[in-house]
């Protein structure tokens, strides 16, 4: 199974690589920030099919495509294009994310970024690799020192929109500067130690499954934005679900909570 994903994902990623910078159509979803092209549902196609031809009894969960659920214990969750909206103005800030869950709790993630050949592989206590190479969390960043990613999508509810920009003039005041892609490189550059820290407010399952279990792996951990545990639970439900999501080192986490999201 973990050579199938490593397979599938560089597949995909090449699939990416090969339509970049094309003129390409794209559709509005639930908002403005949320769109899709036919270069999503092409690769969702070619993503769902290689895993569904290898294993024909697994359950699928994509962005694309919804909850295929063949009652196994095995699910694949797959977001074929992350950054889509980067993607589409040919910005090179996306990739490809494939994780696999067995019951409720990820075995497997990949994350591929095509354009800079970069290939993430994290297995549940085995820890994670760039490119084959091991690596871990720096757990001596604080905000002072860091770039923390912020990102935030469209929402019309005015209370939320006010709390977004609330945390956004914390976060300046309390971090060295603020960076976002917001895409899958926001979480893997602070899997890396690029940036201290990562902060999202509109995630999907999709999103962040593997990204989670890359960050845990590297040694650092992802909370909801209120400090609880962040759990996933695979049902047709969690396809409209949002994960407000905080990632980082231990330390960094107890800063945010403290002086940025309090």
């Amino acid at each position: 199974m973990k050579q199938t994903l490593i397979e599938v994902i560089k597949i995909a990623g090449k699939e990416l690589l090969e339509a970049f910078g094309l003129q390409i159509e794209s559709a509005q979803k639930e908002s403005i920030s949320s769109i899709v092209t036919q270069i999503d549902i092409k690769n969702d196609v070619l993503i769902t099919g290689m895993l569904t031809d290898r294993f024909p009894s697994h359950n699928i969960l994509s962005e694309e495509s919804g909850f295929n659920d063949k009652n196994s214990k095995y699910t694949w969750v797959i977001d074929p294009l992350d950054g889509t909206s980067n993607f589409a103005s040919s910005i090179p800030w996306f990739g490809v994310l494939i994780t696999l869950f067995d019951g409720q709790e990820a075995i497997f993630a990949g994350a591929y970024l095509p354009f800079s050949d970069s290939l993430y592989i994290a297995e549940k206590g085995q820890g994670v690799t760039k490119n084959d190479f091991l690596f871990v969390l720096d757990q001596n960043k604080s905000l002072k020192n860091s770039l923390v990613a912020f990102a935030v999508d469209y929402t019309d509810n005015i209370s939320e929109l006010n709390n977004s920009l609330s945390i956004y003039k914390r976060l300046i005041q309390q971090a060295r500067n603020v960076r976002a892609t917001n895409s899958l490189i926001d979480f893997l550059f602070t899997a890396e130690g690029k940036l201290g820290a990562c902060i999202n407010l509109y995630t999907r399952i999709w999103d962040i499954a593997g990204l989670n279990l890359i960050i845990s792996e590297a040694g650092g951990e992802m909370r909801f934005t209120d400090g609880s545990d962040l759990k996933f639970h695979l049902t047709k439900e969690t396809v409209n679900q949002n994960y407000p999501v905080i990632a980082g080192g231990k330390s960094i986490i107890r800063e945010l909570m403290a002086n940025v999201l309090r």
